[in-house]
């Protein structure tokens, strides 16, 4: 059963570069590494323009899911075309398609995995749905909404503040946790769990 429908993609969305590594932008990208970390993996260059690793999820035996972890190069607001093409590359369709991302409207910390929808303003969604549709999982990520009168874009490009940074490392676990619940138990299960 377990590769008969073959293997999972998943998404983490994010800026290429060490000086976006940090950002709240890119809380896609960290939760893809933990996972790489999770799964004894580490990124390759793809031809798609993207970073991969190849793994399962899942305990030993036949429950566990085979799963392609990718890390578009493309900059975030061009995120679907390596997507697509790795898409296309591993026979995934979008209904196997999740997208880690961070996620204005919720508060920090805060998880909603969800399927289909709109993109909210969220340039990456926009360029996924784009090049697929918008029939594919969401974990999202909740970077809360910026102080005062702060322009959104300076506020998704700036580092997690330190008090941020103290709960980061728990909650990009807890976001890794919901990508391989939704892989592994569907989406109803790991929302009734992540959902916040």
């Amino acid at each position: 059963m377990s590769d008969t429908d073959g293997p999972w993609l998943v998404v983490g969305l994010g800026n290429p570069g060490p000086e976006y590594a940090a950002n709240r932008h890119n809380v896609g990208f960290m939760v893809a590494d933990l996972l790489a970390e999770r799964m004894g993996g580490r990124f390759k260059a793809h031809k798609a323009r993207a970073q991969v690793v190849e793994g399962r999820v899942g305990p030993p035996g036949p429950a566990n899911r085979r799963v392609v972890l990718a890390k578009p190069m493309s900059y975030m607001n061009l995120s679907g075309g390596p997507t697509a093409a790795l898409s296309d590359f591993y026979k995934v369709p979008a209904a196997r398609i999740i997208a880690v991302h961070d996620e204005l409207d919720i508060d920090y910390g805060a998880l909603r995995l969800k399927c289909g929808g709109g993109d909210n303003g969220h340039n990456g969604l926009k360029s996924l749905t784009k090049s697929f549709g918008p029939d594919y999982f969401r974990v999202r990520f909740g970077i809360g909404r910026p102080p005062g009168r702060m322009d959104v874009a300076a506020f998704v490009l700036k580092d997690f503040s330190s008090t941020e940074r103290k709960e980061l490392d728990y909650f990009v676990d807890r976001a890794a946790d919901a990508v391989e619940a939704l892989v592994l138990e569907g989406l109803e299960r790991a929302q009734s769990t992540y959902n916040s």
